[in-house]
């Protein structure tokens, strides 16, 4: 059995909803919940912890019913992105709030532990105003993580905080929820708190989950257009015109892709890549593993700190390519250069287009 185990979750909130979502989690996992403003992200959280009673379905932690428990019989604790700390409390204090309502043995010790592991043990004696942001986050996080809950759920938790600030947060929070084996769901815009802290991604959207699995599953193999779109993955259409040694051969806007994934002649599909999964020559390659060799003008550049990312258009269609600033200058390209653009067969997924 799961540990965590949702079935069928139906919740009306008018404005906000979950329709029919299920999905089971291992004791360990820490998954990412990715998806629009409004998607339902939030509310999902809030049903797991207790604060709203769905309609239908059943929530089952450790292969108990929940669903109708109180939250403070659920020991599942929840972050916000404001902190929510005491403001007249100093940082023990409030670490220890929630660990005195159960006055475990070696109190003093637990809060001691949590706040070295999260480099807070030196501000135990201020108060939350005189803290920075990433320090009052930390604050928080520790409080949610010493009183051991079986899980951790945290709504946007990094999102007041500067790039910095929030890479050395994930670092120490994922140290910190390794050594406890803690189970995380983790909702974020932010698809950097995925890459680096998750084993799992969901993507949510109109309160229905698209997919949930491994980033590999969800990032390399999205299952509709949305999921494709979201995720960052550039969206080709056209038709599949033949087979080759058991790749599908698909016309897009006159030029030929080649892609693992199966389909029958004359079908009309939608084909995902991932912009880090393209190269880009100045010449086509012959002796790259690439069986696909796209002619691209380059119509623009954006430069993202120690990457670019580079906008091509083949004729009708446009593509972008993630490289590094390295390789950038190594091909000194500029807009309005002939590049190629070069992807193996495998990193060409068809996305289902029936579904949105």
């Amino acid at each position: 059995m799961s540990f965590l185990s949702v079935s069928d979750l139906h919740i009306n909130l008018g404005e906000f909803y979950l329709n029919g979502v299920s999905f089971d989690l291992d004791k360990g996992d820490y998954l990412t919940i990715i998806g629009p403003t409004g998607a339902g992200k939030t509310i999902l959280l809030e049903s797991l912890v207790g604060f709203w009673m769905p309609d239908q379905g059943n929530i089952y932690l450790e292969n108990r019913d929940i669903t109708t428990e109180l939250p403070e019989k659920r020991n599942i604790g929840i972050v916000y992105q404001d902190y929510a700390l005491l403001s007249h409390f100093t940082v023990y204090k409030n670490i220890e709030y929630g660990l005195k309502k159960k006055n475990p043995k070696g109190m003093k010790e637990k809060i001691h532990d949590i706040a070295s592991a999260l480099y807070i043990d030196h501000l135990l004696h201020r108060k939350p105003a005189t803290l920075s942001g990433g320090e009052q986050q930390r604050v928080a996080l520790a409080r949610a993580l010493v009183v051991e809950p079986k899980m951790l759920l945290m709504d946007e938790p990094f999102s007041a905080l500067d790039p910095q600030t929030r890479r050395d947060t994930r670092t120490l929070l994922k140290k910190a929820i390794a050594e406890r084996n803690t189970t995380v769901m983790h909702v974020t815009h932010d698809l950097g708190d995925a890459w680096t802290l998750a084993n799992k991604v969901a993507v949510i959207r109109d309160g229905l989950l698209l997919q949930i699995g491994s980033l590999e599953e969800v990032f390399k193999r999205p299952q509709t257009p949305f999921v494709a779109g979201f995720v960052g993955a550039t969206l080709m259409e056209g038709t599949v015109i033949d087979h080759d040694n058991g790749l599908s051969v698909v016309n897009v806007n006159g030029f030929t892709v080649r892609t693992l994934d199966p389909a029958d002649i004359g079908a009309k599909v939608k084909l995902a890549v991932r912009p880090e999964d393209i190269i880009v020559g100045i010449q086509p390659s012959p002796n790259t593993s690439a069986q696909n060799n796209i002619q691209a003008t380059l119509s623009g550049i954006m430069y993202e700190g120690k990457t670019s990312l580079l906008s091509l258009n083949a004729g009708e269609t446009f593509f972008d390519v993630l490289v590094t600033n390295h390789s950038l200058e190594r091909l000194g390209l500029t807009p309005g250069d002939t590049v190629y653009a070069m992807i193996k067969s495998s990193n060409v997924r068809i996305v289902n287009s029936n579904v949105n």
